[in-house]
């Protein structure tokens, strides 16, 4: 694949681990006269104005050698008094201490980042390609990304290319010295890896039960799918990555275009020597299914609200009971008919999804459609009287798929 000659370059420099800061150098080979640049203020997924620009400093301009001066615009808006006709250099760092899938994290044992976190946006060219090298800050380190590589060494580190600002910012990298491995489902190559994984950790159970998860649902979605040619069969991605962070005790994952953000804790991985795996093992792999599913359902198949995304402020959609909804029924289902739990144990996850609609008397005040538009204020910003006033669109979109399912079957 070659360059575009005018696509903005990123450079990740990650050696500032003990400071949790990333130093990012943004060059833009044809910028506009006055280039406006801008730092997401969310991230696709995660609904909630989480404001990135708090983490942004020491934002300096450079063109032809000198200094150019840069005037905030806003929270997270930036106008650089540069002019057009040669190429435009920024430097930022970025303090990355979230240890979470929606932001950025850097230490001395593990990196990760998303592109919203990191890279700001150029405005007017958004729809060109964008590159990013990332440097290796440890040589036991190596990294991951669901992005076509250009030029990488044995460890991933190097220069990849994203078709456009909306993939790079929905391709995370995982930087570490992780465990990882590879499998094929229909035909599609997938890597899975996992940082801060316990020696104790079944890394063949989980590889099996992943696979099982991605052939299942691949074959959901593309009943015919020819494993020998996937691409021609439907199937979006022609390579998957997941990135499972191990941590003492946290649950949550997001979703992207090819590969997915995970984080569970110790006591949910499978372990070696144990024939009976722990309860939280089902759950993360309800995680891993329900993450993987929106793949198609969210990311293909979106909201019209959603087809080119605002970075600046909310989206509203009144369709996330759909989106959220119906991936949370196929996540339980989607693992029954893998063979990876069975009917009573099904039953029990549907079981559950019922006790938590019923117990909530949020459910006779707030619609799923309403609970979609208000997820910006109110579902990820819970108080007191969250249980009272509102229901999750998860749970009782789960329960409106069952119930379309039920009455189409």
């Amino acid at each position: 694949m070659k360059q575009h000659p005018s696509a903005p370059h990123y450079r990740i420099d990650a050696r500032q681990r003990h400071a949790h800061l990333y130093e990012v150098t943004l060059t833009i080979p044809a910028p506009a006269d006055q280039q406006e640049v801008s730092l997401p203020v969310w991230i696709p997924g995660s609904y909630l104005v989480r404001e990135f620009s708090k983490n942004l400093q020491q934002l300096q301009a450079r063109q032809k050698g000198r200094r150019v001066a840069v005037q905030q615009l806003d929270k997270c808006r930036w106008l650089v008094a540069n002019q057009s006709g040669s190429p435009l250099e920024l430097r930022y760092e970025v303090y990355a201490f979230d240890n979470s899938v929606r932001t950025a994290w850097l230490d001395s044992q593990r990196g990760f980042f998303n592109g919203t976190s990191l890279c700001l946006r150029v405005h007017g060219q958004e729809g060109l390609p964008h590159l990013i090298t990332v440097q290796s800050p440890d040589e036991q380190w190596h990294a991951a990304t669901a992005l076509t590589a250009l030029k990488t060494d044995r460890r991933g580190f190097g220069l990849y290319q994203a078709a456009d600002y909306d993939e790079l910012v929905d391709s995370p990298f995982e930087l570490g010295d992780f465990w990882q491995a590879s499998f094929t489902a229909c035909g599609v190559p997938h890597q899975i890896v996992v940082a801060g994984a316990p020696a104790s950790f079944d890394s063949a159970r989980l590889l099996r039960d992943t696979q099982k998860i991605c052939e299942t649902a691949i074959r959901f979605w593309h009943p015919q799918v020819d494993p020998a040619k996937p691409s021609a069969s439907g199937v979006p991605h022609p390579r998957y990555v997941f990135m499972l962070n191990v941590v003492d005790d946290n649950y949550g994952g997001l979703e992207h275009r090819a590969s997915t953000a995970l984080i569970c804790g110790r006591r949910d991985l499978p372990r070696l020597g144990e024939s009976r795996m722990p309860e939280g093992y089902t759950t993360l792999l309800g995680l891993i299914c329900h993450e993987y599913f929106h793949t198609w359902n969210v990311k293909r198949l979106r909201p019209a609200e959603l087809a080119r995304y605002d970075y600046t402020q909310e989206n509203y959609t009144h369709l996330l009971w759909f989106f959220e909804g119906f991936t949370s029924y196929y996540d339980d289902l989607l693992l029954r008919r893998a063979g990876l739990i069975d009917d009573s144990a099904y039953l029990r996850l549907l079981n559950k999804a019922l006790n938590q609609v019923l117990q909530a008397p949020g459910r006779l005040v707030q619609s799923v459609a309403d609970a979609s538009f208000d997820a910006w204020v109110k579902y990820y910003r819970q108080d007191e009287n969250t249980a009272n006033a509102t229901i999750s669109y998860y749970t009782k979109g789960s329960l409106v798929a069952l119930c379309l399912d039920l009455t189409l079957r």
